[in-house]
């Protein structure tokens, strides 16, 4: 079968920026459009220009920032947006203007209040005056998924002959079923004259958890442009996801349909537009959320060991992530407690797997995740043992109405060196001390204490990030002294950039 390609069309910073709480700022915006420009997406929907002085900067300079990604700019059918739109996209290498106007009755009654044969003479002028200012104009048919399908294929034949060379065709309230929307476009070109002349788009929102079926369904009836978003953000319940689309149509290569798409940047760049967005991606997110490759299931567990495609259709590497998670909860079996170790570089024996397999199970009952440093705490490995710098002492004086004072001896490379230092709390105090025998600017960036066990003799851990020279340190302990365990966890930090 011969390949046809799919458009992928980005409304990441329009559509999805949309989001309250989600505005990005100019330079933002950049970032974002260069990482869509690596990721291989063909059009960028860089704003709606008209609707203020930073949306028309931002058009600006991205058209100016990438180089062969189409830059589009949104309009309403009104000339002065529309002249405004081409105003932004003056530096574009390649500019389109997207312009249209509501055609369901909804719309056409309450938002216009007009009538159907108004609204097509508005459509078919706003296409003409975009024409005059750019080649590549985009029509949208707001509302398309609940407007007569007669009356809609009226409007898309007018506006192909006006000129438009891509029509976009949006259930912007996400109504549609997949059926239904699957048969729209069907019907579009059984029923328009002209229709080849142009790109049909579709544009889909995800109100009932249909964006990316809708999507499809439309892609499958001769489409061949999709408006997405990364991680699907956008207005109410977001927008359909480029990454699923990219992927099903990567995974069902008997479809015929490819795209310019690199999946294996996906990740990254969903974790920037997360980041950036301040919005966090959902752990059960189709293909990029923390749980997307991670089996907890014994049964899946040792499936996934024996053969990755037993329960896995995609591979990790080919969104970026390194490998799947096998993550250890007290479902998980003997195969995934080795799997982990072996991983760690620590190899048992049967009896000592069997042993160890007890304790993780003891300890998984009273603890939701199980990390790396617990596996290894219940196999007895020391962390520090190889390490340049030790703890070799640690005495504290702390209580109410005393300044907390903190005496502690570090063995380095097997010499001894001592130092003394005050602080606000016993935690503060060592750490102080340390720093006077390390003599480094080291700055910690986060503290966290947890309890693996509960009761008077608990096993505290200890979590800690420490700066230094522009880069993060990991460091932890775990200890029933609380204190002692905040020293080592510093140590364990400072152990990886101190040689």
């Amino acid at each position: 079968m011969g390949q046809d390609k799919l458009f992928i069309f980005d409304t990441t910073l329009r559509d999805g920026e949309q989001v309250p709480g989600c505005q990005l700022n100019t330079v933002e915006k950049v970032e974002v459009a260069k990482a869509l420009e690596s990721l291989g997406v063909d059009i960028i929907e860089a704003g709606f220009p008209v609707s203020s002085p930073g949306d028309f900067h931002s058009v600006v300079e991205i058209s100016k920032a990438v180089t062969w990604p189409t830059i589009c700019a949104l309009t309403r059918a009104v000339e002065n947006d529309i002249k405004v739109a081409a105003e932004a996209l003056q530096y574009a290498k390649r500019g389109r203007i997207h312009t249209g106007i509501g055609t369901s009755d909804y719309h056409i009654r309450y938002k216009f209040n007009s009538n159907r044969e108004e609204i097509l003479e508005r459509a078919v002028a706003a296409v003409a005056y975009a024409k005059k200012y750019v080649e590549d104009v985009q029509f949208y048919a707001e509302d398309a998924g609940r407007t007569d399908n007669e009356y809609l294929a009226r409007v898309v034949e007018a506006v192909i002959k006006a000129g438009a060379t891509v029509v976009n065709i949006p259930d912007t309230t996400g109504y549609c079923l997949p059926s239904d929307f699957g048969n729209k476009i069907k019907y579009l070109f059984e029923h328009v004259d002209g229709i080849e002349k142009a790109v049909i788009a579709t544009h889909c929102h995800n109100d009932l958890g249909m964006a990316t079926a809708n999507t499809v369904a439309g892609i499958m009836n001769g489409a061949r442009q999709a408006e997405v978003t990364i991680n699907g953000v956008g207005e109410r319940a977001g927008n359909t996801s480029l990454e699923e689309i990219a992927l099903i149509f990567k995974s069902h290569k008997e479809l015929g349909i490819n795209t310019n798409i690199n999946t294996t940047k996906i990740y990254k760049t969903s974790r920037m537009v997360s980041g950036l967005m301040n919005m966090p991606v959902q752990p059960n997110k189709a293909i990029v959320g923390r749980n997307a490759f991670a089996h907890s299931s014994g049964i899946h567990q040792d499936g996934v060991l024996k053969n990755r495609e037993s329960y896995e259709i995609i591979d990790p590497k080919d969104v970026g992530i390194d490998e799947n998670s096998i993550v250890l909860t007290a479902r998980s079996g003997r195969a995934a407690l080795k799997h982990r170790l072996h991983l760690l570089g620590v190899e048992l024996e049967k009896e000592d797997l069997d042993k160890a397999y007890e304790s993780f199970l003891k300890l998984a009952d009273r603890k939701k995740d199980i990390n790396d440093d617990d596996v290894l705490m219940l196999v007895g490995k020391h962390l520090n043992k190889d390490a340049r710098i030790k703890l070799d002492y640690l005495q504290v004086t702390s209580g109410i109405g005393l300044q907390s004072v903190a005496s502690v001896r570090l063995d380095i490379a097997s010499e001894k060196f001592e130092a003394c230092a005050s602080g606000n709390g016993p935690v503060d105090a060592a750490i102080t001390a340390i720093k006077q025998i390390i003599h480094r600017h080291m700055v910690v960036k986060e503290f966290l204490i947890q309890a693996i066990t509960k009761g008077s003799n608990d096993v505290g851990k200890v979590h800690i990030t420490v700066e230094y020279e522009g880069n993060s340190y990991y460091g932890f302990s775990a200890n029933t002294d609380i204190v002692a365990a905040s020293a080592e966890a510093f140590i364990n930090a400072i152990n990886k950039f101190v040689h």
